[in-house]
């Protein structure tokens, strides 16, 4: 059987322990992914007693209690704390989910555990490298293409052309299925991932756009589009509760039936 060995500088190990202040009331314990590239040293997790009674309930107010209050050189992504814009998407008691919505009351046992998306380069402590991830997003063309001449008011569509966007347009990028996707581990270089082909599809099924066999052609790769083996953790760990393996088959279908 092969022995697997991790490397010595990404070995994580015990860091700093930052007491609850006197006073304080009810505490959680939150267990925080730290790692600073101008420091020469392994990463760590760091141990922080949040006062519950002082901030707000979500595991995002902690945080931010965290840096006002106790270690303002914690680092983390975060804006429109309302569960839109996907800044503060995190690795929570080992799952991918926004800080934002997800309350410290849900989480297992007495401890609330952070790291950053798994399976990215980590800029610093919370705060992942999304440059790829971008960068595929971009490949797809994300926006509205056609032909047509354009009309001087609107692209009209009906009602059922709209209602097929459901489920798909609520996307917010936050990477959360894609890093928690087997498949995107493995060939995240190559593979689109769950969140670039869910924006894919939201295109190529809208009534409006004028590019469907372009888009197609750009997706027709052994990589780009066929490395889902529905592994279905996509599904599991969206935030919006959106199902990118459905859209990945539904693309799957409009490639065989442009071939029928």
């Amino acid at each position: 059987m092969a022995q697997l060995t991790l490397p010595r500088n990404s070995r994580i190990g015990a860091g700093r322990a930052w007491p609850a202040a006197e006073g304080a009331g009810r505490t959680v314990t939150f267990r925080v992914y730290r790692w600073n590239p101008e420091e020469d040293g392994n990463p760590s997790l760091d141990t922080y007693e949040v006062d519950a009674d002082d901030c707000g309930p979500m595991v995002l107010d902690g945080l931010i209690w965290i840096k006002n209050k106790v270690d303002p050189t914690l680092t983390f992504r975060r804006s429109c704390r309302e569960g839109v814009c996907g800044s503060c998407a995190m690795n929570i008691d080992g799952a991918n989910t926004l800080a934002c919505t997800r309350a410290m009351d849900e989480v297992r046992g007495d401890t609330v555990t952070i790291y950053p998306l798994p399976h990215l380069d980590v800029v610093k402590d919370l705060v992942a490298d999304l440059t790829t991830f971008y960068a595929q997003l971009r490949s797809i063309e994300p926006w509205l293409q056609t032909e047509s001449p354009q009309p001087q008011t609107e692209w009209r569509q009906s009602h059922d052309d709209r209602e097929k966007l459901d489920g798909l347009y609520e996307c917010i990028l936050c990477a959360c299925c894609s890093t928690a996707c087997p498949s995107y581990w493995w060939n995240g270089e190559r593979y689109l991932g769950p969140a670039v082909l869910l924006q894919a599809y939201r295109w190529l099924i809208d009534s409006r756009d004028e590019a469907t066999g372009e888009r197609l052609d750009r997706l027709d790769d052994p990589f780009r589009l066929y490395r889902c083996h529905t592994i279905m953790n996509c599904a599991q760990t969206c935030p919006k509760g959106l199902n990118p393996a459905k859209a990945i088959a539904e693309i799957k279908k409009l490639m065989v039936e442009r071939r029928v």
